[in-house]
């Protein structure tokens, strides 16, 4: 199976970019209800609807939701492109179909999707509430589970540009975790089925971004809602969308995710899970925090008086300004910054700095500033 042409032909246009939200994908939603596919589950703390879409007759049940945190959308994308290739009539779509049930929910919190935070209107986070079931969404999360019984659960999110996929200087683009069931992290026949499939996974992803899959921490934290469906039993994947270069719209991210969930359940309907591929997983480079958006290295700094060659590094705040996402850099740190990286990076070569603020790179400062009064940078990029 070609997944590029797979991805191009059933690719949802309608959908782009980081800002998702249900004005977005009702729409869809109302296309893809031929058959009573869609029904609203609950209601949001604002009273929005919660919607659940359902397609398969297969015996293998699997449970996917994604904007769990609201400003999350790269995973709701791929999976739109996904339930597209479901509904195509294709033999793959057919065999899919077949053999899996798939229940879904594209927006589990969609006042922070409105709103553009992780939380939800009531500032909680949501994948810190398995337990108390404190906000609505929660409860409706974990209803649909109990009622739908899934055999596999699909947890689906974004991660912030600053991991690496360890200390290698490469972003961790797509990373993976199989939540521990207990404080031990302990590997069950459960958690075994989702480690086999992750490592299954890496093996397609490494063809496209060779070194660029990470591993999530498995600690084990019973608040999360992967740690509490391990727990209880059901083996559970978290994707994290994270960066490519130069896609802050997330869009060949969102193919890598399509990718991903083409090929895993292509590994499950094939039940090619009979081997213990644990070490296959752990030699996935661990996420770390090694990346900021911008490096500025080797600049001359006069500081109260006194000349220094350092580095600092800038940082973009996703800011939701008229229902759009604006991407504004800001400075965060200054210093030697050993063993970190940039995803742009610039070498000043002893270029000395000035602003029209501070005259030095001061911390939560605009990332406006001039190297040798002769080269302009706005937003963190040079100003041609």
């Amino acid at each position: 199976m070609n997944l590029e042409e797979l991805f191009n032909q059933y690719k949802e246009q309608s959908i782009q970019g980081r800002y998702l939200t249900l004005d977005h994908i009702q729409p869809l939603l109302d296309k893809l209800n031929t058959n009573n596919q869609l029904q609203i589950i609950g209601r949001s703390v604002l009273d929005e609807p919660i919607y659940s879409y359902q397609i398969g007759t297969g015996e293998t049940r699997v449970y996917l939701w994604s904007q769990m945190h609201g400003n999350e959308s790269t995973t709701t994308k791929a999976l739109f492109d996904f339930i597209n290739v479901l509904n195509s009539e294709s033999e793959f779509a057919e065999k899919m179909l077949k053999t899996f049930t798939f229940y879904s929910i594209p927006i589990l919190n969609p006042d922070g999707a409105r709103l553009y935070t992780r939380e939800n209107a009531n500032k909680i986070d949501l994948n810190r509430d398995s337990q108390n079931l404190t906000q609505p969404e929660s409860k409706v999360l974990r209803e649909a589970f109990e009622s739908f019984k899934p055999h596999y659960c699909f947890n689906l999110h974004d991660q912030r540009t600053i991991f690496g996929a360890g200390a290698t200087g490469k972003p961790a683009t797509v990373s993976f975790l199989a939540p521990s069931y207990n404080e031990e992290r302990e590997v069950n026949e459960n958690r075994l089925k989702a480690i086999n499939v992750i490592a299954g996974i890496n093996d397609v992803l490494q063809q496209y971004i060779p070194g660029q899959v990470g591993r999530f921490n498995d600690s084990f934290n019973i608040n999360c809602i992967g740690d509490t469906f391990q727990f209880m039993g059901v083996p559970t994947i978290l994707f994290e969308a994270g960066h490519f270069e130069n896609d802050y719209n997330r869009e060949i991210t969102r193919k890598l995710i399509f990718f991903s969930l083409i090929s895993s359940f292509e590994i499950i309907s094939e039940n090619d899970l009979v081997d213990n591929r644990i070490n296959d997983y752990l030699n996935i480079s661990q996420n770390k925090v090694v990346f900021y958006d911008f490096m500025y290295k080797n600049i001359k700094i006069n500081y109260d008086g006194i000349e220094i060659i350092t580095n600092f590094v800038a940082q973009y705040k996703e800011e939701l300004i008229e229902n759009k996402i604006h991407f504004n850099a800001y400075i965060v740190e200054v210093g030697e910054l050993e063993n970190y990286f940039g995803h742009y990076e610039y070498d000043g070569k002893e270029a000395i700095y000035s602003d029209d603020y501070s005259g030095f790179p001061k911390l939560h400062q605009k990332a406006n500033f001039y190297l040798n009064k002769n080269v302009k940078f706005v937003n963190g990029l040079i100003k041609s």
